[in-house]
């Protein structure tokens, strides 16, 4: 089934003459309760479908449709839309994300490609958009603002205002990405502001990523024009975004979960001003807990009025986004529709997209769709440089007295703490120490653009020995690799580039365990449940390396990250993300 930013004037037609009456509708679901997120109530309605457009809603005893369906009991509610999610972290390709979610009641997504066109610019943005198009789950785009994300890195490409300018002016795309450098837009930077001019003139929106901005800083961010938040972590920090104006999106995610902290926030106070959204949702997670529904179950569940958690879900994402003719069950709208058996459960029964059953108890029940999509721009991106034993030698410091920095990632948060230890040094070099529970850490550039290798500590990993290899690096997507021997490390970035990237662990000069991931080095074309099994392993690997950490390929991915504080490592060098400025390994001597 083709998209279409708007329904044209044939289906218009169909669902006039339909709705009075002049001809029968195409399917209709007789007896359930609707979810009206205008009047907040649930309202015993019939439901009568036209095409891929809502007819009618209301009491129609007299309507006729080619297919009925009885739903007496159960409660219907609009398909879900998650307002913020990067399908990259799904490590799947759009098609196998949609066999995921799409069971589950969620029938649109708002797509940040910044993971993929950090690796390959706007042809992985034109790749996914093309790779979308033709599935039963609408999948919209913001242009990412930040390719790179800061200057302190080596990306595999660059988005100029003119590409985003360029990218706007598809359909498919409703705006310009979380504007992530936001040192730079307080500062009042031109180059940060002309995105956002440029997306209002277009008349489109600016995202926002604003993790512990406050008073004049953030009245600072948002009188650039930037319109929403997703980073609040805090209940203090979300009331006071929302009083400034911002759009408040909460994340339920796979590392960072603040639907318990900001649910104080999901009341019909606060109308249109609350979105739900999952930023980034693992495999395991996506299989085991699903996708945006997760947060309309656990809203519900923590006591949040069940149509207003819907709305955050759907009505609400639709408005902020400019969505036309989504996120309700209304006359005219589109007829994406979620039949759940047990509001409170909130687990999908049915799921009609576009008119059409698509899915049923969580099966899916239509095949997607091969699209024929070039992935060459998005093919074979792990280019790495020469590099031999002395690339990843690390200088002991200059007395034996010396303090050096170390990252330090929190259990369960993608944020870290910098930290100092005086290193363990053997013949001139500072070495890995398993009893101290350090790893030496590198981040090697690997799109081909001068071969850079960051270097440092990390410390809580858990490893005892070998070594640790990920493609996905965010947001640079770098090679990441952790280890207790050189010798290891480089095995594993080698492994890396021979599968075209993925997971890696490494002991004892042999591969214990793998995941390809041959699309960006990000994700795989391969079924979600295989690449779960696929990462299981790499995982139970890790752990027989003395590895703690239940999810510590995400973990290491998330090293480089230097757009979140405090501490990372690049292949600039370590990044402190709160002065946005490179730091030295070796502490400087104060006085």
């Amino acid at each position: 089934m083709s998209h279409a930013p708007s329904p044209t004037l044939d289906a218009l037609q169909r669902a006039v003459d339909t709705a009075a009456g002049r001809r029968p509708g195409d399917l209709l679901l007789r007896g359930g309760s609707v979810l009206n997120v205008f009047t907040g109530r649930c309202e015993r309605a019939d439901v009568l479908l036209a095409g891929r457009l809502v007819a009618a809603v209301g009491d129609l005893p007299d309507a006729r449709a080619e297919h009925v369906i009885d739903v007496s009991g159960a409660w219907l509610a609009p398909g879900l839309i998650d307002g913020h999610v990067h399908i990259e972290s799904s490590l799947v390709t759009p098609a196998r994300y949609a066999e995921a979610v799409l069971p589950r009641g969620v029938t649109g997504v708002v797509c940040d490609p910044h993971e993929i066109a950090n690796v390959a610019g706007v042809a992985a943005v034109r790749w996914l958009l093309a790779g979308s198009r033709e599935l039963p789950l609408d999948v919209w785009v913001t242009v990412p603002s930040c390719v790179p994300s800061t200057r302190l890195e080596t990306a595999g490409a660059e988005l100029s205002v003119a590409d985003i300018e360029e990218l706007l002016a598809d359909p498919w795309v409703v705006g310009v990405a979380e504007l992530m450098s936001f040192p730079d837009v307080v500062a009042g930077d031109r180059a940060q502001l002309e995105k956002v001019a440029v997306a209002e003139a277009l008349g489109k929106a600016t995202e926002g990523h604003a993790p512990g901005l406050s008073g004049r800083d953030l009245q600072a961010y948002l009188a650039a024009g930037i319109g929403s938040d997703h980073e609040s972590t805090s209940l203090e920090e979300g009331r006071e975004k929302l009083a400034a104006g911002a759009f408040l999106m909460i994340r339920e995610g796979s590392v960072t979960r603040d639907l318990d902290a900001l649910m104080p926030l999901v009341d019909v106070r606060f109308s249109d001003r609350i979105g739900f959204v999952t930023d980034d949702r693992f495999p395991t997670d996506l299989l085991d807990e699903g996708g945006l529904d997760v947060l309309v179950r656990r809203a519900i569940a923590a006591g949040a009025d069940p149509v207003y958690a819907v709305r955050c879900a759907s009505w609400n994402t639709a408005r902020h986004h400019r969505l036309p003719r989504r996120g309700a069950i209304a006359p005219g709208y589109q007829a994406d529709v979620v039949v759940v058996d047990d509001l409170t459960s909130f687990h999908a029964a049915l799921v009609i997209k576009d008119g059409r059953l698509v899915a049923e108890h969580g099966r899916l029940l239509v095949t997607l769709p091969d699209v024929d999509a070039d992935d060459s721009a998005v093919r074979s991106t792990v280019r790495l440089s020469a590099f031999d034993a002395a690339s990843l030698r690390l200088p002991a410091p200059s007395t034996e007295d010396r303090l050096v920095r170390v990252i330090h990632p929190l259990p369960g948060q993608v944020v870290t703490e910098a930290r100092t230890v005086r290193p363990s040094v053997r013949g001139g070099q500072v070495v890995a120490d398993a009893q101290r529970d350090l790893a030496k850490l590198a981040c090697i550039e690997r799109h081909g653009r001068g071969g850079g290798i960051g270097l440092g500590l990390v410390e809580g990993l858990g490893l005892r020995r070998g070594a640790l290899g990920s493609s996905v690096g965010h947001d640079h997507h770098n090679l990441m690799v952790a280890g207790m021997d050189d010798a290891s490390m480089r095995l594993a970035a080698r492994r890396l580039a021979e599968l075209g990237g993925g997971f890696v662990v490494i002991d004892e000069g042999r591969v214990l365990a793998e995941l390809a991931l041959p699309v960006a080095g990000l994700v795989s074309s391969a079924p979600l449940a295989e690449v779960r099994s696929g990462l299981d392993r790499v995982e139970a690997a890790a752990r027989e390396l003395g590895v703690t950490d239940a999810g510590v390929m995400m973990t290491l991915s998330f090293l480089g990250l230097a757009v979140i504080p405090a501490l990372r490592l690049t292949d600039h060098g370590l990044v402190d993300v709160v002065s946005a400025r490179l730091v030295p390994f070796e502490v400087e001597q104060s006085g």
